[in-house]
């Protein structure tokens, strides 16, 4: 006999063949056939207070995992309120998944009124995302959904967005076996080019980005041969930034920019190399290798002499000389010279949290100073940290709901989130999610009165500073109230000790340090 099920069945079916183990979302009324599957399926729902912040959430669950993030909206409202977070993810290149029902099959751009009815649903979100996907019928999504993870593997990792017209979510589907995603093998890359190049060269520098992550081993490899390492914000960690050659994440300073011209040989690995990366142009270096899976980027921003599209991991599975390295300590010296510059109040407060939490930490930061100021620069990362930052979007409200859904994925692993009250307000809504899951987050905002970077901006440009010194709320008392913990902190010593402790407490800690926004 035939089980009855509907055309949610095979979304939730299809989720659990691609090893899908948590979803974040909220339910409404054209997608509670999804939520009908969910129980018994093993895969465990987080309930956001908002869409944005399942989005953020998903995201921040991806990059610490390697794997997909997936959310779950409503049509209309529920899929548009998630676009922002989704275009982080593009951004940045993270794999999540966006599920929403659509219009029924037969009614898009009708202009009916029907409810939740846009103009264009799978137009807008296919704007944002890698591409939206709209099925016809519900035979269609276990291959369609085995097809999207398989592209998370083998293409550059960017969101999905997939549309189900309600009705296909809410008829009869005969179930049949999922499918899972195969794996790809990479295409061969020219090792020996990339080879001979190194042994040519005399002052190599290899900039590593985001997605230079699955290669982490060889470039430790060819730093232990005396490469430089420098990398991008997302790349952040993928050397110890202890180690003798190690730049740190300070692509951005005028001292690393002229590291790039100076060196012989550049490569450049998993990165765009993008404004959001280098706070402007660099000049074009004496050699340059680009290794990337995506073929758009090999002469993107900086162009490439050798480009090679493929598998990075692949790309550096080779030994070379040991390079002289007595030029790097004048490159870190002047690296470290531009960093101390904009050190402020923030590398006092990165300091603090370094030395008191474990180093395999996640910190989840968001478009806030004491983020690029700060953590960026200023705390020194071991290969087991890991840096949540929506760098190219540059969005603010990412930071809290990232942090959760980076605890939703590792729960052992101490997880923090730092950053300004200004980006806290965009998203403090999701302190609601994180005290409902008990989840022993520290999550500590440096108030500085408002937006204190755009007040700058304005200052610089002769514009009377308005619209950007805030109204503070008592955030301490509003965390209490809405169940967590919430402390003041009397100067950034202390920030490490209470946010130590907040790694153990039953629930989530808002730790404030309010600092004078007009010296930040």
């Amino acid at each position: 006999m035939v089980e009855g099920v509907t055309g949610g069945a095979a979304v939730v079916d299809s989720l659990v063949a691609n090893g899908v183990r948590h979803v974040f979302g909220i339910p409404g009324t054209h997608n509670l056939e999804i939520y009908r599957y969910l129980p018994a399926s093993g895969i465990r729902h987080i309930v956001t207070r908002h869409e944005q912040g399942a989005g953020y959430a998903a995201d921040g669950y991806a990059r610490v995992t390697g794997g997909a993030g997936v959310l779950i909206t409503t049509s209309g409202p529920g899929i548009t309120n998630a676009i922002t977070a989704l275009a982080t993810s593009y951004a940045d290149s993270v794999p999540t998944l966006a599920i929403s029902p659509g219009p029924p099959r037969g009614m898009v751009g009708k202009d009916v009124g029907w409810l939740h009815e846009l103009k264009n649903q799978q137009g807008a979100l296919d704007a944002v995302c890698d591409r939206s996907i709209r099925v016809e019928s519900a035979d269609e999504l276990p291959e369609v959904i085995a097809d999207i993870f398989a592209g998370f593997t083998s293409r550059r990792p960017r969101p999905v967005h997939l549309e189900v017209p309600v009705d296909v979510l809410e008829g009869s589907w005969v179930r049949r076996p999922a499918i899972a995603a195969g794996l790809t093998e990479p295409d061969a890359v020219d090792v020996a080019a990339i080879a001979a190049a190194f042994a040519q060269a005399q002052r190599p520098l290899i900039i590593a980005g985001g997605g230079a992550r699955g290669a982490a081993a060889e470039i430790r490899a060819l730093a232990a041969s005396g490469v430089p390492v420098l990398t991008t914000v997302n790349g952040k960690g993928i050397v110890d930034e202890n180690d003798p050659v190690a730049l740190g994440a300070s692509i951005r300073l005028p001292a690393a920019h002229r590291v790039i011209t100076e060196a012989d040989l550049v490569v450049a690995v998993g990165t765009e190399l993008g404004d959001s990366d280098l706070w402007g142009g660099i000049a074009q270096a004496a050699k340059v290798i680009r290794i990337d899976v995506d073929p758009g980027q090999q002469d993107k921003n900086l162009r490439a002499d050798l480009g090679i599209v493929g598998d990075a991991q692949q790309a550096l599975q080779f030994t070379t000389k040991r390079f002289d390295t007595t030029h790097v300590a004048e490159w870190q010296k002047a690296i470290r010279a531009d960093a101390d510059r904009d050190a402020g109040p923030w590398a006092a407060i990165q300091q603090s949290l370094a030395a008191a939490l474990p180093g395999d930490t996640v910190i989840a930061g968001d478009s806030s100073q004491v983020t690029y100021y700060g953590t960026v620069h200023h705390w020194p990362f071991t290969t087991a940290n890991r840096l949540l930052y929506p760098t190219g979007y540059a969005t603010l409200g990412y930071g809290l709901p990232a942090a959760i859904g980076a605890k939703v994925a590792q729960p052992e692993r101490p997880v923090i989130g730092l950053f300004g009250d200004g980006a806290a307000m965009f998203t403090i809504q999701e302190l609601v999610t994180a005290t409902e899951l008990r989840l022993p987050l520290p999550i500590v905002v440096v108030n500085n009165g408002g937006y204190a970077e755009i007040r700058e901006q304005m200052v610089d440009r002769g514009i009377v500073p308005q619209a950007v010194d805030l109204y503070q709320p008592d955030l301490p008392a509003m965390a209490r109230a809405i169940g967590a913990y919430g402390v003041e902190a009397e100067s950034a010593a202390v920030l490490g000790e209470l946010a130590s402790a907040a790694l153990t407490a039953d629930r989530p800690t808002l730790i404030q340090l309010t600092i004078d926004g007009s010296a930040a």
